[in-house]
Order: C-alpha cells, then structure tokens, then sequence
C-alpha cells in the first residue's frame, strides 16, 4: 500500500515513533506497515516538513468529463466495442489514453465487461408471436394460471455444465483429487428427461429411452399428463402447455391431441424465458451435481429424487409471478428476458 493511502493518524505515529529512536523494522512491527512504507513515510516528513497530503497530490484525471460522456454513450449504443476501440476513437480527436484506463473509467461509470448471456435467436415475426402472446395474456386471473400444466424435456449430463467451476488451490495441488474434474470418454453419458410441474407441486418425471419422436412423445404423454393433473388436483378445466419443438406439433401429434380433447396453450416460439419449468431444470441440475452421480444410474435416480424435493412454494412462487414474465415481454417488445 503506498503511504499517501494511509491515514493521517497512521503517518503521525510513524513520526512520533521514529523521534522516539525507534527503527524502521521495530515501528513496521509495531504498526504492521511494510518496511519500505515506513521509509517512504519518514522520508516525505523530513522532506516537506508535514504528514498532511500536499495539495495537486493523487492521480491526475487523464480524461475529461466530455470524453467519460462520449465513452459511456458509445458502450451503451455498441455493447461490443472493445477497449482498444474506443482508445483509437479517443486517439484520432488527440487523447492518448491506454485500454486499461479506459476499462477502469467505464468500471468507475459503473459499465463493467461481462460474457454476454446465451438467448434464443429471435426472428421479427417470434418476436411479434412473443409480444401477441404477453398482451393477450396479461390479464388473465391468477387462477388460470394455476390450472396450467408446465411441461419440458431437458438433458441432464455426468460431469455437465454445473461442474465447470473454479476451484480455490494452492500452487502444484492442481491434480489433487479434491481439486481435479473426473472426465470420461465420450463426455461420461447423459440422459434426457421429460417434466411437469403446476403451482400446486412438481408433476410426473420420465427418462425418455433413445432419441424421442413423436409417437414416443405421445406414449409419454399418456402415461403421465392425466395422472399428474390427478394428483396435482388442477380440475377439470386444467390447461395443457407445450413448445413448439417438432414432435409437440407434428401432423401424427396434434391428431392425437385432438383426440384427447385438452385445452392447450397457444405458445409463441423460441420463448424457455416464458416457462417456468426452465427454473426448476436449473434447480434439478444443480441438486443432482451436489450429488456426484458416478454413473447415469445414478444420475436418473437423483435426478427422480431431487424432482420430488422440490418444494411447493417454490412451485407457487414461480406461477404467482407469470404476470412478470410477460410485463417483461412487453416492455422489451418481444426480445428476451431476463427469466
């Protein structure tokens, strides 16, 4: 730390020490300052004659209040511009400045330079289906969407994105146990699981065997919807959702739910931030890697545990606060969220 950062207090009894024959070492003992600090700090004294902070003392601002403003409007209108961008954009109206000072301005300013977040491409006309959707459903009582089944398939993976964390280690422990990621080949196997959930508590969960098509779609369907909108005590007046993935809306698909005769809700594509079973996959990962499933036996069945876990306020929570998601949707005007 250098002296001028220390308090006013601290360099007086530095001083006081060092008339009192002290040493250097004793008083950086004594006060718990770096040596050197101590010197610096005797020095100055002897030098200027006071321990105050002298006037024109600190770093000099390298860019003017007109220059902060143009940076600052410049990363809001182009997220992506770089800092070595914006030092040649200052360097052509003659302010030489480094990138690093130009990060440090902006991080000041309160813009920092983060991994930019994956959403779905929207196209013009999804995000005039999004926007359709938020309006027209806006308004409909708590109640409705109390009575909606939630429903998604999702990939859960050995060794998977929620394992691909730092660890904190100390120099060559790198391949200490507690400190390695066990890999195997071929990625360690996965599973893909189909999901329900309603505000009332989380639903039926099934592995879905191989690469699902429609027809295996449909089976899974009729094994698990009406039980769970039993259990679940939704009424008779429940409603069905679904994405727009192909097998949900395949011709052999919407004959066999036709037949059925549910009530199903029209859903505009490209749109996981408007269903809030993408929530409970995030919490389901999460558990099931506290875990450490060694295999994908294991991973099904924590992964059926964990579902069971879940609990109803969570559930609750995150239907009660649909109405959100689609004020969200509306405010952007059909672009992603933040859900």
């Amino acid at each position: 730390m250098k002296s001028t950062e220390w308090s006013r207090k601290t360099r007086e009894q530095v001083i006081t020490l060092h008339r009192k024959g002290n040493s250097y070492k004793k008083i950086a003992k004594m006060l718990n300052i770096p040596r050197d600090t101590i010197g610096s700090i005797i020095r100055k004294f002897w030098a200027k004659g006071t321990v105050e902070t002298l006037p024109g003392r600190g770093r000099k601002k390298m860019l003017t209040s007109t220059a902060v403003r143009y940076l600052k409007r410049r990363v809001e209108k182009s997220p992506r511009v770089t800092a070595e961008e914006l030092r040649k954009d200052l360097s052509d109206v003659g302010t030489e400045v480094s990138a690093q000072t130009i990060r440090r301005t902006l991080r000041n300013e309160g813009l920092h330079a983060r991994t930019p977040r994956r959403t779905p491409l929207l196209s013009p006309k999804n995000k005039k289906s999004r926007l359709q959707y938020a309006k027209s459903h806006v308004d409909k009582p708590q109640k409705f969407w109390d009575s909606v089944l939630w429903t998604d398939e999702t990939k859960l993976e050995l060794f998977g994105p929620m394992d691909q964390r730092y660890v904190w280690r100390r120099k060559n422990k790198a391949y200490e146990e507690k400190n390695t990621l066990p890999t195997v080949k071929h990625g360690g196997g996965s599973i893909m699981l189909w999901g329900c959930f309603a505000s009332a508590s989380t639903g039926k969960l099934q592995r879905v065997q191989g690469t699902m098509n429609s027809l295996q779609y449909q089976e899974i369907l009729d094994d698990n919807v009406m039980q769970s909108v039993t259990n679940l005590r939704l009424g008779r007046r429940w409603t069905f959702q679904q994405d727009n993935d192909p097998k949900h809306t395949s011709k052999s698909t919407r004959a066999w739910l036709q037949i059925k005769g549910w009530n199903i809700l029209k859903w505009p594509s490209q749109s996981p931030d408007l269903n809030p079973i993408e929530n409970l996959w995030w919490d389901l990962k999460k558990a099931v890697a506290v875990r450490k499933p060694k295999n994908v036996t294991e991973l099904e069945a924590f992964a059926h545990d964990e579902w069971a876990k879940i609990p109803v306020d969570r559930c609750k929570t995150l239907v009660s606060s649909y109405a959100s998601r689609l004020k969200a949707v509306i405010t952007v005007k059909g672009c992603c969220t933040k859900y």
